[in-house]
């Protein structure tokens, strides 16, 4: 199988995560897309041109980021990152908080990197800053217990680790003034899950292309 993905993008990191704590990395080729490139491959894989994508070995491709870590959790078992019953739907909520989180700080970024600076809508981007706001202030209000090791980890979890460290690369360490809860917990998951730094992308070694991000 094939991951098409890009270093920064943060849920391609969520698929790179999973792919570590499910022992699935042997699996998987990670394969780097430009998503700004219309020669690239990627647009006849996902007609989207998004990444991350998984070109599975029988030539299909599965996205976006939220299928990828089921079909994942599917290779690995079952029930490694999603829970079984009704405990699956806060999960599944959670991830989904945690990737429209991750969903808003990028439309703030392409708000800048797209538009000439006398173009640019300073309450659209207000509109999307808040939603991080939210979005945060939720977390830090359920934060999810401290993992001791990966196993427990479950993709709310997984994805909210990729989300808070989106924001370190491309906002800097303002959101952890006012949420020391989620500062304490992403500490404990980056012990737990040795991976997060492993796919920590330094923000010197950033691409310059204008679209690598996306979901």
């Amino acid at each position: 199988m094939k991951l098409r993905s890009s270093p920064p993008s943060p849920f391609g990191r969520k698929i790179k995560l999973a792919m570590a704590m499910l022992g699935l990395k042997d699996r998987i080729e990670i394969v780097e897309a430009n998503t700004a490139d219309p020669a690239d491959s990627l647009r006849g894989q996902n007609p989207l041109g998004k990444i991350p994508a998984l070109v599975l070995e029988n030539g299909d491709v599965l996205y976006d980021s939220a299928v990828i870590l089921e079909y994942l959790d599917f290779l690995a078992g079952g029930n490694k990152l999603f829970p079984a019953g009704e405990a699956r739907f806060a999960v599944l909520r959670d991830q989904a908080l945690a990737d429209g989180i991750m969903d808003a700080a990028l439309l703030r970024v392409y708000e800048k990197r797209f538009k000439q600076p006398g173009f640019r809508d300073p309450a659209w981007d207000a509109y999307q800053s808040e939603k991080v706001v939210r979005g945060l202030a939720y977390f830090e209000q359920n934060t999810p217990p401290e993992p001791a090791s990966a196993k427990d980890v479950d993709a709310a979890g997984l994805t909210l680790a990729c989300a808070l460290g989106y924001l370190d690369l491309r906002f800097g360490d303002g959101w952890r003034r006012d949420h020391p809860g989620l500062v304490r917990w992403l500490a404990a998951f980056e012990v737990a899950v040795p991976a997060y730094a492993d796919t920590r992308q330094p923000a010197a070694l950033l691409p310059d292309d204008a679209a690598v991000e996306l979901k």
